[in-house]
């Protein structure tokens, strides 16, 4: 007897309908998958039929196929372990609901030789997919049911068993649908871990990420050790704008691929800090293996990706970047398959300015040659440092700045200034598809950029004493544009650009 059971199979960030079939035929006993399983679905044999008799069901002793259709499309994954098994059971007339009532369901759900569902990854991209397709009803682990609360317009079913999933299916009990959950409510509880009220001195240090904040711009900090770059770095995210629905949404969906999504929330409700550690290799960062896998920068994707000590990543593996920074994308391609995750955050980069530290300090004396020196700074390449829009000088605090007790300026009141800034910017780019200066297009840059002729001038001194690029003028331009916005200016005026010029002189400084 045959049984069609729906499922869905997942591929980079987007799911796809698959349709499972089953048949049982007198013969030898046996169990075969086609339709271009991986092992994990060829091991689901062991899974289904332990669970089957675990849950005191009767397994077909016959000749048994599964087709995993469309045929031509890789499967991955355990989550089909629920729908074979629903299949073998309805096709064996130990499931009494009607075919037609069985299509308006889907399954999903690696199954235990106990037979519970286990949580499995990658759900919330599933679902919006099922939704798109017009699939009203989703049976789910229940250990997913808070990442299944933020889907409107469905019911999805959390279950515990495959005991529970054929009761329900046959009516015998009633599984109540997830309740929709409060975006809102969650942002409320969320706190950040650092604080710029915790960061004695660095006033220009913070100014500039405060700028960085306000037009999502990148930047390097250089300075000596224990100048408090890691501290500036790690308090930035209390700055930055509150995560939006949709911006969660994009985030949450990677977060779940990748195996890291915290159950107990079901959604991502503060901007990701990603701060992998500089033996990371260059999979890892951009993503990739066997599966291609998300990496750290779309972990990082609508937050903050944080390279400390940036000179003693690989030279190979902090090259990759350059594409991502550019586009906001990362193309990860594999013999099976080519898969594009989106990979839109701020890069925060730290670095001594050489290998003991106080090249450049007026604090501390240097202890390296020239050629030390140059050595150490080499390690970064002219393209991926043109991709850098601010590079910041950190120096050592004093005793004074680290004894006062007088109080700093709280993150709360530079988020404020942020928040205003952005909310301009927003308005500007509304139905452009772009939400930050530093997203805007030449085509933008062209009608938003526009300085008068004595700062003309002056960018053009700075251009040819500094050497720039032209991508280094545009970021230039950006940076000032946002500057403006923050003084509420609608033009970019001369001390602006003064200023956006200055965040790039270091350039000069250490690398002629």
């Amino acid at each position: 007897m045959l049984s069609i059971v729906n499922s869905f199979g997942l591929l980079g960030l987007n799911g796809y309908l698959v349709k499972i079939e089953i048949d049982i035929n007198r013969g030898l006993p046996a169990y075969d998958v086609v339709g271009l399983a991986d092992t994990a679905i060829k091991e689901s044999k062991e899974r289904v039929v332990s669970a089957i008799k675990n849950m005191n069901y009767k397994y077909p002793i016959d000749k048994i196929t599964i087709n995993l259709a469309p045929a031509d499309t890789k499967k991955e994954g355990s989550f089909y372990d629920l729908p074979i098994a629903l299949g073998i059971l309805s096709a064996s007339n130990q499931i009494n609901t009607p075919k037609d009532v069985m299509s308006q369901y889907s399954f999903i759900g690696e199954l235990s030789l106990d037979g519970s569902l286990r949580k499995i990854k990658g759900l919330l991209p599933i679902l919006i997919t099922a939704r798109s397709l017009g699939i009203k009803k989703v049976v789910v682990p229940y250990d997913n049911r808070n990442e299944a609360g933020f889907i409107e317009d469905m019911e999805i079913y959390p279950a515990k068993s495959l005991e529970e999933v054929v009761s329900f299916m046959n009516g015998e009990i009633v599984i109540p649908p997830v309740e929709n959950a409060s975006f809102e409510a969650l942002k409320l509880s969320s706190k950040p871990v650092g604080d710029f009220s915790l960061i004695k001195g660095q006033a220009s240090a913070k100014r500039a990420l405060e700028i960085s904040a306000a037009g999502g711009h990148n930047v390097l900090l250089i300075g000596p050790p224990g100048s408090g770059k890691t501290m500036l770095a790690r308090a930035f995210p209390s700055i930055l704008p509150d995560m939006t629905f949709e911006e969660a949404l994009e985030t949450t969906k990677i977060h779940s691929v990748a195996g890291i999504l915290d159950s107990r929330v079901g959604i991502i409700i503060e901007r990701p800090f990603r701060s992998p550690h500089h033996t990371t290799t260059a999979v890892a960062l951009t993503g990739g293996g066997l599966k291609a896998k998300p990496g750290e920068i779309s972990l990082a994707h609508n937050g903050v990706l944080f390279l400390d000590e940036l000179p003693e990543y690989p030279r190979h593996t902090i090259e990759t970047l350059r594409q991502p920074l550019e586009d906001g994308v990362v193309t990860v391609a594999r013999n099976m398959m080519t898969v594009e995750y989106p990979a839109n955050f701020v890069m925060i980069a730290s670095m001594n300015p050489c290998p003991c530290g106080n090249y450049g300090s007026t604090k501390r004396q240097c202890k390296c040659t020239p050629q030390q020196i140059h050595k150490y700074l080499d390690k970064l390449s002219g393209p991926l440092m043109d991709r850098i829009d601010m590079y910041i000088e950190v120096d050592g605090v004093s005793y004074d700045d680290i004894s006062t007790r007088a109080d700093e300026e709280p993150s709360r009141l530079i988020k404020e200034r942020v928040d205003k800034a952005r909310a301009v910017q927003n308005k500007r780019f509304a139905g452009e598809g772009v939400h930050s200066n530093s997203k805007m297009t030449a085509k933008m840059m062209k009608k938003y950029c526009i300085i008068d002729e004595e700062s003309n001038a002056v960018l053009q001194k700075a251009f040819d004493s500094l050497n720039l690029t032209a991508r280094a003028y545009n970021r230039i331009l950006k940076v000032a544009r946002t500057i403006a916005d923050l003084e509420g200016s609608e033009t970019i005026k001369l001390p602006h650009l003064m200023e956006a010029i200055n965040y790039r002189s270091l350039d000069e400084k250490y690398w002629s």
